[in-house]
This record gives structure tokens, C-alpha cells and sequence, in this order.
């Protein structure tokens, strides 16, 4: 009996001693190390490696500290999460030539939704390597999401974002996640076209441009397509001042196009449904103008019409494409540039807004616990589109005024409510609260609960050609 015991034993042992000298993979979780994804190899070598290990699915786990090149772009499908382990580095490389996505979603390039993808742990660098967009025309993050539901982004880095790619892009999604990152460089940080239900959470922003992006109705070259961004959070949220004035903390844009007619005149950027489908116009960066008297009716890429190139931008039928229903809560801003900006494009970029089109309105804005810092701040809200209402609550203002403008596109705009209340006013001495540049304009302004700290602050507005109707707390807007 002890002869057959002391067997058995060793077999258990010669058993879990082969184990240990085979690379893991199990149903658990799989180590990428074990298909040759390493920071000894290429990055031609590294892009083939880390693409076998998640196209098993799963968990699949980059345990070993380094730096790991990568020389392309690694697709992710349903039901998988990449994590990456502290120490390890995704260093973007040219050896291939430069590249768009480090990571992209598989459904992207079909325009099929994808499901439960996760990435934790993500410390890239882009290293100078960058492509404004590859085979997805509009879709330019290094981190790029399109097409996808359930997504989750978590424990994130990235502090040397070039000047073209935006760090992480996500368009045509539900139920996105983005907790614990830090964002620095030169471009968009994160990135939002079409989608709803989102939270992001517990970041750090230092970006020459925006650091939020909802911009359901942005340029032709910088989203893929249209529709609305709805229903989320933003919070715990730290802006750190920019190299540059350019951009804002949260830019906010709105779209809307008509159905095409023979005729009518088109420039870059503009948008029109025909037949069961959104064309937009993609032509060189400028005010020139075209007329369009064929219509549009192909079903996929570009083709060139009456002298105009036409992009096939989805199949849908919606008319407009705006922000609506979302929280901005726990912001700290040490930057000088004001914050919040909303608007429709009207430059040779892009003009969003088609006249006499329907109109694109957003609001239900939730602005709270915000608070700026920087001696010389911009003001916080800058408007130009049409907005229904907004609510700004428990704020410390400094130059914290609102600036309605108006677009050249817009004949006129619907009222704006706006709500202020147990907010904390630093400013000194005599402040514009509102200012109105826009014809016609009516606003609706009600404050309440608010804190003066100066005693010789006195708030006052100006309407321009438009009312302001007042129901205020606030010394020298008190009737």
C-alpha cells in the first residue's frame, strides 16, 4: 500500500511540475506571453502574437513588465477582456509605417455590433506614431470603439498624445465605462460620437484641444456617423491647464440637414438624406460652394456628382443629431478657457447646421460642483446652438459669465431656461452674468441660493436684441 501511495505522489507531482513548465492557458484566463507577445519582440512580431491570444476571448493577461511594441493595429471581438499588469508599457511603432487604432473593435469594419469588451490596465504610448484615420473613414483614436455595447475602459494612461488621433473615440454605442485614466498631449482626449448610456469617471485631463468631445454632429472627417449623445455622467474630473487656448474642457456640438433637392447648394461637411440614407460632402477644407443636381443614391464609399465628392455616411433616416440628458458633476478646472462650449459648426471646416433644415436642440445639461481656479478663466458656458435648459448648481464661479451667440446658420432660436442656483460667486465688484449676442433670443433666467463673498458684487446682464426675463437672488438682478 505505501509502494502504491508513494507512486501516486510522484505522478501528482511530475503532473503539476509540467504545468508549471507550460505556458498558461486555461479556461480562466490566457497569458499573452504564451503565443510570443514580449518587449524582447518586434513590433511586427507583437501585433501577430497579442492578435492570436485575443482572438481566443476571454481574459487574456500581459503579466510581465516592459515595454511592448506594437507595429499595428490588434482587433477585438465579443466577450473580451485585455489586462495589462502594472509596469507594462504599449509603445506604438513605425515599422510597418504609421497606423491608426492600437485597439479597435472587430465589428467596426462591418458595422456590427460587438459585446463585453474590456480593457484594464492600458499605459500606451504613442511615440510619435500617428494616421488621421485608416480604413474607417472619421474614425481617428488610438483607442477606437465603433459599433459596440457593454464596453468598459479601466485604469487607463496616455501622456503623449500627438496632434491628429484623438486618444480614445467611441461612436454608435450603449453602456460605455471609462473609470480611472490620465490624458495628456495635443489632441482630443476622449472622444464621443453617437450613443447613450456612458459614464466617465475619475480622470485627468491636460490636452491642448478638448478633453471631452460629445459631438454627435462634428466634421465630416473627425466621426463616422451621426446621432444623438444621450444619457450620461461625467465626474470627479481634474483639467489641468493646456500648452494651448485652443478647444474646451466639454465642446458640445449639434447638427442638423435637410433632404436633398436638385439645386440646392453644398459645400465640405454638409449633410443630406436621400433615399433611406445620410450623404455628406467631402471636399478640400474651404468656403467654396457647389451646386447639386444629381442625387446622391449610391450604397457605400465616395463618388464624385456634379463635380462634388459624396461620402455614404449610414443608412438612417434621422434629420438632426444633438447632446441631451447628460451630468457634468465634480469638475475641477485650472485652465483659462472656457469650459463649456456648445454650438453648431459655420467655418470652412464644416457648417453642421443646414438652414431652414430641422432643428437640432439640446439640453437638459446638468452643470454641478464645478469649480475654477485660474485667475484668468474664459467665462464657463459659451452658446450658439439651440438649447432648451440647462441647470448650474453648487458652483464656485470666477468670470464664470455665459455667452449666448448665434450662428449664421440659425434664423432665429427657440428660449433658453436657465437655472442657478447654491452657487458660490467670487468675482468682485460690478460682473456680467449673461451675455446675449443673439437677435431675437429669449432667455429665461432664475437664480436662488446663491453665495457673494464681496460685498460690492453686483451681477447684471446684458439681453442685446433679445429679453431676459429675470426671477434672481442676485445683487443687481434683484427687482
Amino acid at each position: 500500500m505505501r509502494t502504491i501511495t508513494c507512486t501516486i505522489v510522484f505522478i501528482l507531482l511530475a503532473f503539476a511540475a509540467t504545468l508549471h513548465s507550460t505556458p498558461l492557458i486555461s479556461e480562466a484566463f490566457i497569458d499573452a506571453t504564451t503565443f510570443g507577445f514580449s518587449p524582447d519582440s518586434s513590433g511586427i512580431q507583437n501585433v501577430r502574437a497579442l492578435q492570436m491570444a485575443v482572438d481566443r476571448g476571454g481574459t487574456i493577461v500581459v503579466s510581465r513588465p516592459g515595454v511592448y511594441k506594437l507595429a499595428g493595429t490588434v482587433t477585438i471581438g465579443d466577450n473580451t477582456s485585455l489586462v495589462f499588469d502594472n509596469g507594462v508599457i504599449i509603445q506604438k511603432s513605425a515599422e510597418n509605417g504609421p497606423f491608426t487604432h492600437v485597439f479597435i473593435n472587430k465589428g467596426a469594419y462591418t458595422r456590427e455590433y460587438d459585446h463585453n469588451i474590456t480593457i484594464e490596465g492600458l499605459n500606451l504610448s504613442v511615440n510619435g506614431v500617428e494616421k488621421v484615420w485608416s480604413e474607417i473613414y472619421g474614425l481617428r483614436g488610438h483607442i477606437a470603439f465603433f459599433y459596440v455595447k457593454d464596453v468598459k475602459l479601466e485604469r487607463f494612461r496616455c501622456t503623449d498624445l500627438a496632434t491628429k488621433q484623438f486618444c480614445v473615440h467611441i461612436c454608435t454605442f450603449e453602456n460605455f465605462l471609462m473609470n480611472d485614466a490620465i490624458i495628456v498631449g495635443d489632441k482630443d482626449g476622449v472622444h464621443f460620437g453617437p450613443g447613450k448610456r456612458f459614464r466617465v469617471s475619475n480622470v485627468v485631463f491636460r490636452t491642448s484641444d478638448d478633453a471631452l468631445a460629445l459631438v454627435p454632429g462634428d466634421w465630416v472627417t473627425a466621426n463616422p456617423e451621426f446621432g444623438n449623445v444621450e444619457d450620461g455622467i461625467i465626474e470627479n474630473i481634474t483639467e489641468l491647464a493646456s500648452f494651448r487656448r485652443e478647444g474646451a474642457f466639454a465642446k458640445i456640438v449639434a447638427a442638423g440637414w435637410p433632404d436633398w433637392k436638385p439645386g440646392m447648394r453644398v459645400q465640405q461637411g454638409t449633410a443630406v438624406l436621400s433615399n433611406g440614407r445620410i450623404y455628406r460632402v467631402a471636399m478640400d477644407a474651404d468656403s467654396k460652394t457647389y451646386v447639386s443636381n444629381t442625387r446622391p443614391d449610391f450604397e457605400s464609399g465616395m463618388k464624385k456628382l456634379d463635380g462634388i465628392n459624396w461620402l455614404m455616411f449610414q443608412q438612417d433616416t434621422i434629420h438632426t443629431a444633438a447632446v441631451r440628458n447628460v451630468v457634468f458633476r465634480d469638475i475641477f478646472l485650472y485652465g483659462i478657457r472656457t469650459p463649456f462650449s456648445m454650438f453648431s459648426y459655420s467655418n470652412h471646416w464644416e457648417h453642421s447646421y443646414y438652414p431652414g433644415s430641422p432643428m437640432p436642440i439640446q439640453g437638459n445639461i446638468s452643470i454641478e460642483n464645478v469649480h475654477m481656479f485660474s485667475k484668468e478663466s474664459h467665462g464657463l458656458l459659451y452658446i450658439s446652438t439651440p438649447v432648451d435648459f440647462l441647470n448650474i448648481k453648487n458652483c464656485t464661479l470666477k468670470n464664470g459669465f455665459i455667452h449666448f451667440g448665434h450662428a449664421q446658420d440659425y434664423a432665429v432660436y427657440p428660449p433658453t431656461h436657465l437655472n442657478i442656483t447654491g452657487c458660490t460667486f467670487l468675482d468682485k465688484g460690478a460682473s456680467i452674468l449673461i451675455q446675449n449676442d443673439s437677435p431675437q433670443k429669449e432667455i429665461y433666467l432664475k437664480t436662488s441660493g446663491n453665495l457673494v463673498i464681496d460685498r460690492n458684487f453686483s451681477a447684471s446682464v446684458d439681453a442685446g436684441k433679445g429679453i431676459i426675463h429675470i426671477d434672481s437672488d442676485l445683487p443687481g438682478l434683484i427687482e
